[in-house]
């Protein structure tokens, strides 16, 4: 089997060099949080969208805030809440007398990066207004389809379920972010940092953008051409085989969630230098495009601890 073209080999000195230069900005604004600033890469140069799930207060916003400042593509933020209704997020129709017709006003979906922030404060309705634009990059109103800009780039923030004045995601829209990450608490020297530094809004309001769309779009590109083995490719489907017949897993991983894992993969592995995608990189990646897809058969059960348990059931060939 030939390879195609090394993608490294498609990015100038130039790109690179934006790359991580933006990858250090957002470092540099979410101190001690390298893996998961990578990973929000990783969803970026993917095509995919990225889910922030954690407590309150532990820097969710502030990383949709630092990838959105770094990436010089068009901004919007939505603060979702219990009374938002799909026309603000989407847009709507209004009549105008003078031209005897409505005029599609567009909502703030039509935008570059979109924050939807505590997406789960909103309820159901609201939520699955997103699904089309997310899945198709296009909003359908009132009979009339309407393109959205690329790249297109959904960043979410949600609360823990268990708390008050919640909706859960249903699976369908879940299924819409590429990874779900989770921030934790900051290790001892980045909290101190944090305490005795600069305010973060300040700084990300001082950040530069070291990207544009065109960059981007060039960045995913070069994803596309990361070479991926038939080996890999076959560790990759004994992942989902074995996910489908875990016990206590209720709901395993779908094609459609393996072919997130290989296209997380490839840009993982083009974040760190590389033209191909080893084991090590489905590894990195297997419980942030898993976990929230995984449904299983026990409230209790999480499913990035079965994504761990499965990860570590499956041997690599």
């Amino acid at each position: 089997m030939s390879i195609p073209p090394q993608a490294t080999e498609m990015l100038t000195d130039a790109l690179r060099e934006a790359l991580r230069r933006a990858q250090a900005q957002v470092n540099s604004l979410l101190l001690g949080k390298t893996h998961e600033v990578r990973l929000a890469f990783v969803a970026l140069l993917s095509g995919g969208h990225l889910l922030i799930e954690d407590l309150p207060g532990l820097g969710k916003t502030t990383l949709a805030h630092a990838l959105a400042s770094s990436l010089g593509l068009g901004f919007q933020r939505v603060q979702f809440t219990s009374d938002l209704l799909p026309a603000d997020v989407l847009g709507v129709s209004v009549y105008d007398a003078t031209a005897r017709r409505f005029q599609f006003h567009p909502g703030p979906v039509f935008t570059q990066v979109l924050l939807a922030d505590e997406i789960n404060r909103a309820p159901p309705r609201t939520q699955s207004a997103l699904l089309e634009a997310m899945a198709e990059q296009q909003v359908t109103l009132d009979g009339e389809t309407h393109a959205l800009p690329e790249p297109f780039f959904v960043i979410a923030t949600q609360n823990p379920v268990d708390l008050s004045g919640t909706f859960p995601l249903p699976d369908s829209q879940l299924d819409r972010f590429l990874l779900r990450l989770t921030l934790g608490y900051p290790n001892a020297e980045s909290e101190r940092a944090l305490l005795s530094g600069s305010d973060r809004r300040h700084l990300i309001a001082q950040a530069e953008p070291c990207l544009t769309d065109q960059d981007v779009l060039t960045l995913r590109r070069a994803v596309e051409h990361v070479h991926a083995s038939d080996a890999l490719i076959h560790y990759v489907q004994n992942l989902l085989a074995r996910s489908r017949q875990y016990a206590g897993v209720r709901v395993g991983l779908s094609p459609r969630a393996g072919i997130a894992l290989l296209r997380a993969a490839k840009a993982y592995a083009l974040l760190l230098g590389r033209a191909h995608v080893l084991p090590e990189d489905i590894q990195a990646l297997f419980e942030a495009v898993a976990g929230h897809r995984l449904v299983a058969e026990a409230e209790s059960v999480s499913g990035a601890a079965l994504a761990k348990k499965i990860l570590h059931g499956v041997p690599v060939d």
